[in-house]
Parts: structure tokens; C-alpha cells; sequence
């Protein structure tokens, strides 16, 4: 009887093994008789001619520039423009790789294609400066990043064949920045921009520094190995950091001070590091890197695409929207922001971050929705596109939203008071005297940033479980009881505190957090095992020096134990808190290795000495004459 049951056991398993080659066997023959997956190298070869170009700029250094021509010469086509310093790997004629996301999009619904090395990358010649400021008062022969995009659509249109002499500019991130620039003093083929993700201020907001403070562990793997350069550059991959351990907490705090940042990790390899150390507080040197007050002379539709828990540049894009909206009154300016991670809509389905689920593919949506037709409409003159100021993704309740303004005009300012007993309310406190918490902040043992160990970022950390956090005795909480209804918040965020220390310089943490219910339901399928009952969801957090509270560019000490206001805004939000949920805050003076850990005295952070780093006793006030909250955005409920 075992016999027979084990016989039938192997034709059935024997069965399974070749009904699968059978399908893998007719999978294979689909895709080699018939037509190329969509996206892939063979398609894009099939549907697209490589070419590759030297463009003259008017200092005479060549741009490298790739182009991908449509086969399809039935009509003229838009060219779409994206200037980079990530390579245009692989190079060669004949050498096509896969599309993805936003490329992907675009080739299938035909438009010219060209990607260019900026200068002094790769195979463009000239010398690399990052962040290249805008130069306003330029001679014939000088450049920057705005004449150089200039003079590549003006070479791209006279000398391309088959364009129709319209032209879109984008790029995510660092070649955000790039399409920023290129829509200053626009070309007049220039259509459409888009920079998403762009950098804006290197010192107050975006990559480096947020209100002063360094983003160390976010940035010395990214500028080691943006520093490396092979020897075959455009062949050769260049070497990231070796970290001897995947603990970025333990390695950064053994690391000591970041004035041993050079001899620990960069080796001298990076002069562009060294030279960030170098400016401590707002010069001209940050000053001129700032790109907010040059956005302006720009004649094309612009359209400003940006990630709520973008933890790279997430202030980039929402300051490129204002100031473009400021400096360029009339022209078509509009803003796109999803529940994304640093550029994840520009690839993959951006249904989740981490554990928390969107319920929609957001990223397709965007991809196919919005930016396609933006381009589509301006480049290709589709009447279907309707122009909307604001078109943002509401987190809690995670649909769309469509405004006519951002923030929406209906919003109104209400504070979050700090309360006694740990307590967060709409209520203003009524306490007289010194009504205070408090607690101890020790440099050398920094409130980390996030539970899983990591030596950059992990993506989802702005969306994290603070659980971690909450029950540090160098945290403060301060928490709402369950809401009866839904309340929303939209726009930015206003940190008011007042504040002692008994050093004489002190970081201040700020976090808005969104606390589960206790039978909120896990994940399904929940392949890490998070328990998703009380998990409380980070929503926003930044971080302010409190030395640059009178000015960036005046960093001033604090007089030991003596109350003192310190108010900083933190970027927008657009969440909505569920009823039965509870809205929670936390305060902190440290975010580790996230931030660099400052020492609580008043010296140059970049030089500082292990004896400059000391304890402090934190003082956060709540009184009637010294009261401490969030100030927030509130958006009417929607009449049913």
C-alpha cells in the first residue's frame, strides 16, 4: 500500500517538473518568435536609433550626449532632454540597455529621447563643480548649468532630425537641479520643465544639511563614491565605501568626532567634503549654491514633482514650487507630490513604503496620469490635459486630491500645545511659572534615527514605528487621546518651542507621528512579522541647530538654563489622522547617525575635540508665558 502511494507520489511530482518546463519551454518561444518585451534593450533597439554627440558649449567644451531617434519618421517628433551626472552607461552606438519608469513611458509613446553627461562628467570634458551656481551677470563665453542646457537645446534643435523644434526638460534628483537650471532664462523651445526631486539649498533643507545640521550617514557613502574616478570612466564602475560593518550606529560613534570624517572614511578622496566642513554656517559660498532667487525669466509650463517621505529632498521641491510660483507670475506652474520615498515615482508601482500600504499603484498612476500627459499636452499639443494647480496624494486616507492653490486656501493655523502628564492639545496651557520637561541628552549615547541597522538610510525610515524611540528617557512624548473624527493636516509645519540647556549649543528634534489603533490589522502577506496594533507611524520629522535660531548665517550660543524661544518651519505634510487614532509629538536632541551629533558647546562642529562633546540637561517649556507646540494646517472635512 506504501508502494503504490509513493508511485503515485512521483507521477504526480513528475507531472508538476514537466508541465513547468512545458510552460517555460512556451514562454521562451513567445518571446523569441515574437515581439521584444515592451521596455527592454531589443525593444528599444528595435524601436529607437542610438546616436551619440559631442555639443559644442560657447566656451568650446563638448557635452556628451546620447539620443535616441524614433524609426518611426512619419511625423516629427518632441525631443525630452535630462542632463546628469550619474553616466550614460553603456556608451557605445550599438549598445542599448532596458528602459524603466519615466523612460519607459515616454519611449513608448515616441518622443526623442537624449540624456547628457554635465560638465566635467564622464564623457563630457570641462571641470565638475557641484551644484554649480547660477551665474546672473554672464559674458559671451561664460557659462553654468543654465547656459549650458541653453546651448544644448539650441544644438539639439537645429541639428536633430525628424524634432518638431519642442523641447521638455526633467530629471529626478541631482538632474532635477539640472532641469531647474535649464529653465532659467528658458530657450524659447523649451515647452515644459519638470524637476523633481531638485535640489534647492544645500544648507537649509535639502541632502546635506537640514536647519544647519549635518545629514552625516545619508552622505559619506554617496559622496565617497561620487569622488571615485576609475580609470576607464565610461566603462569602469566606480568603488563605493567599504564599511567594515552593516551597524552605521556603532561605526559612526566609533568614527568620533565628524572632524575625523576625512581620516575615517574619505582618506582625503573627496575635496568637495572637506570644502562642506570647511563653510560652518551660511556664507557666501552656501549662499550662491542656493538656487530660490535665480528661478526666474522662465517662459515654459513648469511642473514640480516631489515625495512626502522623500528624506533627500523632499524641501527642494516644495521650495522650487514657491519660488517659481513667485519669481514667474502667469506662467503655468503646478505641483505634483505622492507618498513616495526619494524618487520612487520614477520607477516601480509605489503601492507601499515599508509596511505602510497606499492601496493604489501611486507611481503608475503618476507615470501614465500626470507626466505623460503634462508632456504629452506641451510638447505634442494633446487637448486632454487639464491643468491643475495642486494634484497631491492624501496619506491616512490615501487618495488624490486636486487644489486650486497649495496649500489649499481653506486651511487655517491651529497650535498643538505640550501639556502636563505627557499630554498634546488644541488647549492652550494655563500654567503659570516654570511648567517644564525635561531630560538628559548625552552625545555619547545619541537617540538613533531608526531600529534597523543601516550605514546610509533605510527608505521607509520616514515612515517608521517610533515605538523605539517613545520609550528613551531622552525623548519626550506628548500625545493626543483616540480622535472622534478625522482631522487633517495640509502644509507646513511650525515648530514654537521654548526651550534651556545647561550647554550652550543644543539640537531640537521635532516629530509628528500618527499612532495606530491597538487593532489596527498587519499586513497580509507580513513577511516581516510587524505587529501594526499601537505602531506609531512617523508622518514628519526635521531637525533645527539651535545656534542658527537668530539667522543661518549668524549662529549665536545659548546662555546656559536661560528660557529661550526657538521656532523653525518643517516641510509639509498632506495626512489625515483616522478617528481612533491619536496624534502624537516628539522632542528630542539627537537623530543618530542620521545627524551628526553636536556637542553641546558652542565650537566649530567640524573641528570639535572629543572633550568638547558633554552632557545636558534639556529643558522644553509649557507654560502660559512660555508655551511650547506644533503649529499645523488645518483642512475643513469634506462635506459629505
Amino acid at each position: 500500500m506504501r508502494c503504490r502511494k509513493n508511485n503515485s507520489l512521483i507521477r504526480l511530482l513528475l507531472g508538476s517538473v514537466l508541465l513547468a518546463l512545458w510552460l517555460a519551454a512556451t514562454s521562451a518561444i513567445r518571446a523569441t518568435d515574437g515581439k521584444p518585451p515592451e521596455g527592454s534593450a531589443a525593444w528599444l533597439a528595435e524601436h529607437y536609433t542610438k546616436h551619440e554627440y559631442r555639443i559644442p558649449m560657447r566656451d568650446g567644451i563638448r557635452l556628451f550626449t546620447r539620443v535616441f531617434l524614433p524609426k518611426d519618421d512619419s511625423q516629427p517628433w518632441p525631443i525630452v532632454l535630462t542632463r546628469t551626472p550619474y553616466s550614460l552607461k553603456p556608451y557605445g552606438t550599438d549598445n542599448y540597455s532596458d528602459t524603466s519608469g519615466s523612460f519607459e513611458t515616454l519611449a513608448k509613446d515616441t518622443f526623442i529621447l537624449v540624456t547628457q553627461d554635465v560638465r566635467g562628467r564622464y564623457g563630457s570634458e570641462g571641470d565638475y563643480v557641484h551644484v554649480r551656481p547660477f551665474s546672473p551677470n554672464k559674458g559671451p563665453k561664460d557659462t553654468d548649468e543654465s547656459s549650458d542646457a541653453w546651448d544644448t537645446i539650441d544644438w539639439l534643435v537645429k541639428n536633430v532630425p525628424g524634432n518638431n523644434g519642442k523641447v521638455g526638460l526633467f530629471g529626478i534628483s541631482y538632474p532635477g537641479f539640472y532641469a531647474s537650471m535649464g529653465m532659467i532664462d528658458s530657450h524659447p523651445s523649451l515647452k515644459a520643465a519638470s524637476p523633481q526631486a531638485p535640489i534647492s539649498d544645500w544648507f537649509v533643507g535639502d541632502d546635506l544639511h537640514h536647519n544647519g545640521a549635518l545629514f552625516l550617514s545619508q552622505n559619506v557613502g554617496f559622496f565617497y563614491h561620487f569622488a571615485q574616478r576609475p580609470n576607464d570612466p565610461l566603462h569602469e564602475e566606480a568603488q563605493g565605501f567599504h564599511f567594515p560593518t552593516p551597524d552605521g550606529y556603532d561605526f559612526f560613534l566609533r568614527m568620533g568626532s565628524v572632524a575625523h570624517s576625512d581620516t575615517f572614511c574619505f582618506k582625503g578622496c573627496s575635496p568637495a567634503w572637506s570644502e562642506f566642513l570647511a563653510h560652518p554656517a551660511y556664507d557666501n559660498w552656501w549662499q550662491a549654491r542656493n538656487i530660490r532667487p535665480h528661478l526666474k525669466n522662465v517662459h515654459c509650463a513648469v511642473m514640480t514633482v516631489g515625495g512626502w517621505f522623500d528624506a533627500e529632498d523632499l524641501f527642494g521641491a516644495l521650495e522650487t514650487y514657491r519660488a517659481t510660483e513667485r519669481l514667474n507670475p502667469g506662467i503655468t506652474n503646478v505641483l505634483v507630490m505622492g507618498p513616495w520615498a526619494h524618487g520612487e515615482w520614477g520607477r516601480g508601482a509605489g503601492d507601499a513604503l515599508g509596511p505602510i500600504s497606499f492601496h493604489a499603484k501611486t507611481a503608475e498612476f503618476f507615470r501614465e496620469k500626470i507626466e505623460l500627459p503634462f508632456f504629452r499636452h506641451y510638447l505634442k499639443g494633446d487637448t486632454s490635459y487639464a491643468v491643475t494647480e495642486a494634484q497631491v496624494f492624501e496619506t491616512g486616507t490615501d487618495q488624490w486630491r486636486r487644489f486650486d492653490t497649495w496649500p489649499p486656501s481653506s486651511v487655517s493655523s491651529r497650535t498643538l500645545y505640550f501639556r502636563p502628564g505627557g499630554n498634546l492639545s488644541f488647549e492652550a496651557p494655563t500654567e503659570n511659572g516654570d511648567a517644564f520637561d525635561e531630560y538628559i541628552s548625552d552625545p555619547a549615547k545619541p537617540v538613533p534615527f531608526t531600529s534597523e541597522p543601516s550605514t546610509g538610510y533605510p527608505r521607509s525610515y520616514p515612515v517608521e514605528d517610533q515605538r523605539f524611540a517613545a520609550s528613551r528617557p531622552d525623548v519626550l512624548v506628548y500625545e493626543t487621546g483616540p480622535l472622534d473624527e478625522d482631522i487633517t493636516f495640509a502644509g507646513p509645519l511650525k515648530a514654537t518651542l521654548h526651550v534651556s540647556t545647561t550647554g550652550t549649543d543644543a539640537d531640537w528634534v521635532v516629530k509628528l507621528i500618527d499612532v495606530l489603533p491597538g487593532d489596527y490589522p498587519d499586513p497580509n502577506p507580513n513577511p516581516t512579522g510587524v505587529r501594526m496594533g499601537g505602531y506609531q507611524q512617523l508622518v514628519r520629522g526635521d531637525v533645527f541647530r539651535g545656534r542658527f535660531r537668530h539667522g543661518f548665517d549668524k549662529p549665536e550660543p545659548f546662555q546656559p538654563s536661560q528660557v529661550t524661544p526657538v521656532e523653525f518651519t518643517i516641510p509639509d505634510i498632506f495626512h489625515t489622522f483616522r478617528s481612533g487614532h491619536r496624534v502624537m509629538v516628539q522632542v528630542q536632541s539627537s537623530w543618530f547617525p542620521l545627524v551628526d551629533r553636536n556637542p553641546q558647546t558652542f565650537v566649530d562642529i567640524a573641528t570639535a575635540k572629543p572633550e568638547d562633546f558633554r552632557k545636558a540637561i534639556q529643558r522644553v517649556y509649557r507654560s502660559r508665558t512660555s508655551p511650547s507646540g506644533l503649529v499645523v494646517e488645518v483642512l475643513p472635512a469634506r462635506k459629505p
